[in-house]
C-alpha cells in the first residue's frame, strides 16, 4: 500500500491502494462490517493475505476491528468484526420527491452519520434546478453537522420520482415533464464536483430497506412505494431488477381498468388512479376539504373516520389485485409497504391480502409476507447512500 492517511479519500479508491488491499477494502465497502473469515470467502484471498492487508489498512487508520456477536448461539468465542472507518471516506445520498428533499450521509463502514430534510412550498416536478440546488444546500449542511467537507466524499447517490433508463435519462418524460431534458446525475455532478449515480426512488428505497431495514437477509422481495405516486422496487435472487431499459417496477402504471380514466402516463385505468395519494386525497376532500396531505388522511382513518377508512381499505384491495399478478410472476418472499401510505399498513394488509387471494395462485399468495417498511420516509435517501457505496452491484444476502 502507498501513502497512509491520504488527504483526499477519493485517492484511496483511485490510486493509493495496491491490488490486494483494494480488493479487501472494496469488499468491506460493498458488504459492510465482516469477520475475517467472511472477508476470506468474499474476497477470494487467502487468510494470511487478508490478515496482512488488514494490518496495513489498520496502520493507516482505514479499518477498525471490534468484538461482534458470539459465533454460535450458545457459548462460543465472539467473532471479531472488521469495518472501514470514516477516514476511508463518506457516501452521500439524496432523495428528491414531489414536495421534499432528503439527504443522508454514511461512512464506508455503513454507519449512518447524519440526515437532513426540507419540505418545499413548490412542486419539484416543475422546478428541477431549484430542487437540485436545495439538495446541494442540504448536503453541505449535513457535512457541516459532522465536521466534514466535500473533499471527504467518495460518491453520491441520487433518487428521483421517475423511471431512469440505463443511459441515466428520465424513462417516461410525461411523468416528470420539467425534468425531461435533463440528465439528473450530470446536473448534480456539475454542482458538487463529485461522482453521482442516479436511480428511481423506489429502487433506492428497496436498497435502503435491504441494508438498514425490513428487507435484510431477503433475496426475493418487492418494495412498494405508496405516496403521491405508486412505484415498486424488485429484487430477484438477490439482485435489484431494473429491466432491459432500466424502468422495471412501475407498478403504479399497471392497468386495472382498460376503460378507466386517463393517467398522467397516457394509459387508462392505472393503479395510481385508484391507490395514489393524489386520487385518495381528491376523494377524501369531498367530505374533508381541510385535508392537506396523506398523513392527515391516515390519522382520520386510524381514529375511526368511516369514509377515510373505506378509502384506504379499498385502495388496499386494488393494490392487492395489481400485486397478485406480480406475485404470480416472480413469487417473492416478502412485500414491503413503504413511504407515506406505508404508515397505514395495518389498515391496508387485510384487504390487500384479500385482493392477492383473488388474483394470485394460492401457494404464491400464502407464502408471501406483507410487512411495513422499517425506514418509512427515510428509505430512499438511505438507499441513495447504498447506491453511492455500490451495494447494488453485488448479490444481496450473499452467503458466507
Amino acid at each position: 500500500m502507498a501513502a497512509a492517511h491520504p488527504t483526499d479519500p477519493r485517492d484511496l479508491w483511485r490510486r493509493e491502494l495496491g491490488g490486494t488491499a483494494r480488493r479487501v477494502a472494496e469488499t468491506l465497502r460493498l458488504y459492510g462490517p465482516r469477520t475475517r473469515a467472511e472477508l476470506v470467502t468474499l474476497s477470494g484471498l487467502s487468510r494470511p493475505t487478508v490478515s496482512a492487508v488488514l494490518t496495513d489498512l489498520g496502520g493507516a487508520g482505514l479499518v477498525s476491528e471490534r468484538t461482534g456477536a458470539a459465533a454460535r448461539p450458545v457459548g462460543g468465542r465472539p467473532a471479531s468484526v472488521v469495518q472501514l472507518t470514516r477516514r476511508a471516506g463518506i457516501a452521500v445520498g439524496a432523495d428528491i420527491g414531489r414536495r421534499h428533499v432528503r439527504v443522508a450521509l454514511a461512512d464506508l463502514g455503513h454507519a449512518v452519520l447524519a440526515e437532513r430534510e426540507a419540505r418545499t412550498d413548490f412542486d419539484i416536478d416543475d422546478r428541477p434546478h431549484d430542487a437540485l440546488d436545495l439538495a446541494v444546500g442540504l448536503i453541505d449542511a449535513a457535512l457541516a453537522d459532522i465536521g466534514a467537507t466535500r473533499a471527504e466524499v467518495v460518491g453520491v447517490g441520487l433518487g428521483v420520482p421517475a423511471p431512469i433508463t440505463r443511459d441515466r435519462r428520465i424513462g417516461s418524460p410525461p411523468m416528470l415533464p420539467g425534468w425531461a431534458d435533463l440528465l439528473p446525475a450530470e446536473e448534480l455532478t456539475a454542482r458538487l464536483d463529485l461522482p453521482v449515480r442516479v436511480d428511481n426512488d423506489a429502487n433506492l428505497a428497496t436498497l435502503g430497506e435491504y441494508v438498514w431495514g425490513a428487507g435484510r437477509g431477503c433475496t426475493d422481495l418487492v418494495y412498494v412505494k405508496l405516496a403521491t405516486g405508486i412505484g415498486a422496487g424488485i429484487v430477484l435472487d438477490g439482485r435489484l431488477y431494473r429491466g432491459t431499459a432500466g424502468t422495471a417496477g412501475e407498478l403504479g402504471h399497471v392497468t386495472l381498468d382498460a376503460r378507466g380514466a386517463v393517467c398522467r402516463c397516457g394509459n387508462r385505468g392505472c393503479v395510481e388512479l385508484a391507490v395514489g395519494g393524489r386520487a385518495l386525497l381528491a376523494n377524501a376532500r369531498q367530505s374533508h376539504p381541510e385535508l392537506h396531505d396523506l398523513a392527515g388522511l391516515i390519522e382520520y382513518a386510524q381514529s375511526g373516520d368511516p369514509g377515510c377508512r373505506r378509502l384506504i381499505m379499498d385502495a388496499g384491495t386494488q393494490l392487492g389485485y395489481a400485486l397478485g399478478n406480480l406475485v404470480n410472476l416472480i413469487n417473492p418472499q416478502r412485500v414491503l409497504l413503504g413511504d407515506e401510505l406505508g404508515a397505514a399498513t395495518e389498515l391496508l394488509r387485510e384487504p390487500l391480502q384479500r385482493g392477492l387471494a383473488e388474483t394470485a395462485l394460492a401457494a404464491a399468495a400464502e407464502s408471501v409476507e406483507v410487512v411495513q417498511s422499517a425506514l418509512s420516509l427515510r428509505a430512499a435517501a438511505l438507499g441513495a447512500v447504498a447506491l453511492a457505496l455500490g451495494i447494488d452491484t453485488v448479490p444481496f444476502a450473499t452467503p458466507v
